[in-house]
């Protein structure tokens, strides 16, 4: 009989422990998740953007000043890593970036430094399986505890196969506005079905940067128009920073960011 009360002291300790641990795990996971690094996001015109986070800064799509861009400044920012959707020139001008940082451009799998693996996706660049403008590659990685995917100037649906590689990404960078090599406002809408992002930041519309006769794309609210149900947030700037904690729980939500011209 005392050997039994014993046991019964002993199961009821152990059972106590592993509540109490069990707690602190989830104390310290939520303490992590608040004092997690933050991921600055900058809009440099276009598809073009800057990410810094985690000791690294990661520019996607420099592009040359003409037709849809000729109003932006041109994005020579210092960069460690430059992603490059293609080498046409509103996605691939590096020929004044300062410095000498990393340059992809194929698809395939990258290590940058020591935390951030990226996974270039090969994709169509046009509606004609490519013969017309090429290849184009969306860039997947994961920094500051987020899940990134730019699809760069993606024009074709995703394929079953692309989608496995894409995974199931927490903030989505999407062409919007159309025109020969990018997703129209209907396709956009289209690819954001198969992926089911967290967070929708577009890409690839119309500005005033454009000039008037040399650029043959909408503007952003043309996709906002269809996007019916979904939150859509306007930023009164540039830049945004992000954390884990801070993306949608459920569902999705539209950000849109605000180029700050030169007056």
């Amino acid at each position: 009989m005392m050997k039994r009360r014993q046991l019964m002291r002993y199961a009821g300790a152990s059972l106590l422990a592993a509540v109490l641990t069990a707690r602190t795990a989830s104390l310290q996971a939520s303490v992590a998740v608040r004092n997690a690094e933050s991921l600055s996001i900058e809009w440099l015109g276009h598809t073009c953007f800057m990410f810094a986070g985690e000791g690294q800064r990661i520019l996607v799509n420099p592009f040359r000043t003409l037709g849809c861009t000729a109003g932006y400044r041109p994005p020579n920012v210092d960069a460690d890593v430059v992603l490059i959707s293609s080498q046409l020139l509103d996605e691939g001008a590096i020929e004044s970036l300062p410095g000498k940082p990393k340059l992809l451009y194929k698809p395939g799998a990258y290590n940058i430094g020591s935390q951030i693996q990226v996974q270039g996706i090969s994709t169509d660049h046009d509606r004609e399986g490519g013969r017309r403008f090429g290849t184009n590659v969306a860039w997947r990685w994961n920094q500051a505890g987020i899940k990134i995917l730019h699809l760069g100037g993606v024009a074709a649906p995703i394929s079953i196969e692309q989608k496995i590689l894409m995974g199931t990404p927490d903030v989505v960078f999407i062409p919007v506005g159309g025109g020969p090599k990018a997703y129209n406002p209907s396709e956009a809408k289209q690819a954001l079905t198969v992926l089911n992002p967290k967070l929708v930041i577009p890409t690839h519309y119309r500005t005033a940067a454009a000039d008037a006769d040399a650029c043959n794309i909408v503007t952003v609210d043309e996709f906002l128009a269809l996007m019916d149900g979904i939150s859509v947030r306007r930023v009164d700037g540039q830049a945004i920073a992000l954390t884990a904690a801070d993306l949608p729980e459920n569902g999705s939500e539209i950000k849109v960011l605000s180029y700050e011209f030169n007056s």
